[in-house]
This record gives C-alpha cells, structure tokens and sequence, in this order.
C-alpha cells in the first residue's frame, strides 16, 4: 500500500531532463545497411520523431525514414534514415532536415507575432 500519495511511476523530469553524462543526440552507422544509420534522440518523443519523419522525406536523397519509440517508460525516439547514394550521408540529410524545419518554425512564430500586432492595432484603431 502507498501511505503519503505515491505512485508506482517515474518522476515527471526524468521524461524531459537529460541525465549526468547523457547525450541528446547520438548516432550510430548501420553496419547491414548501406547509406543508413540511427539517430537516438534522449528525452523526446512522437512529436519530434515524425516532424523530423516527415521533413526527411521531402528530401529527394532520402531513400527511406522512419521512428519509433521503443517503450512509453523509456523516453527516446530512434530515428532511422537511409540515402540513395553514400552522398548525401544520413547525417547530413539528418542536419538539413533540422535546419529545415527550424526554418519553418521560425517563419511560423514571425507570422503569427506580426498576426497578433496586427490585431492588436485593429483593437486600438
């Protein structure tokens, strides 16, 4: 029995803080497959795994990209990506993919902040 309110359940920052000598990012070349590795991204999740899914396939280069989450508990997202040829490498399709989207999420929050003024100014007018 639990007397003070506890549950049989992970602390909540353990799901978004890395731990001591944790990286957030970590690469490994597949050694079947060519032109293809895994990117193990700590403390993440669904929403990052497919958004970065989604970009690397628009990119023409990129023969195959896929995610998954190997347990609810365990909070990581491998990411696994495949080129057409050794150039572009996974790593680089991986970091254009990125930057791509914080490109797009940059645009998005510009957009929106000069949405908000504009209606704000619409209000005092």
């Amino acid at each position: 029995t639990v007397d003070d309110g506890e549950m049989n359940a992970p602390e909540r920052h353990k799901s978004y803080l890395l731990d001591e000598n944790e990286k957030r990012l970590e690469y490994e070349r597949d050694q079947k497959i060519p032109n293809a590795g895994t990117f193990t991204i700590n403390k993440e999740d669904h929403t990052v795994g497919n958004l970065l899914r989604m970009q690397l396939l628009r990119d023409k280069e990129v023969r195959f990209a896929g995610y998954q989450i190997p347990h609810p508990l365990e909070h990581r997202c491998l990411v696994k990506v495949q080129t057409r040829a050794a150039k572009p490498t996974p790593v680089t399709a991986f970091k254009r993919s990125v930057d791509d989207l914080r490109d797009e999420f940059e645009a998005l929050d510009r957009k929106f902040r000069e949405e908000v003024q504009r209606y704000r100014d619409e209000e005092t007018a």
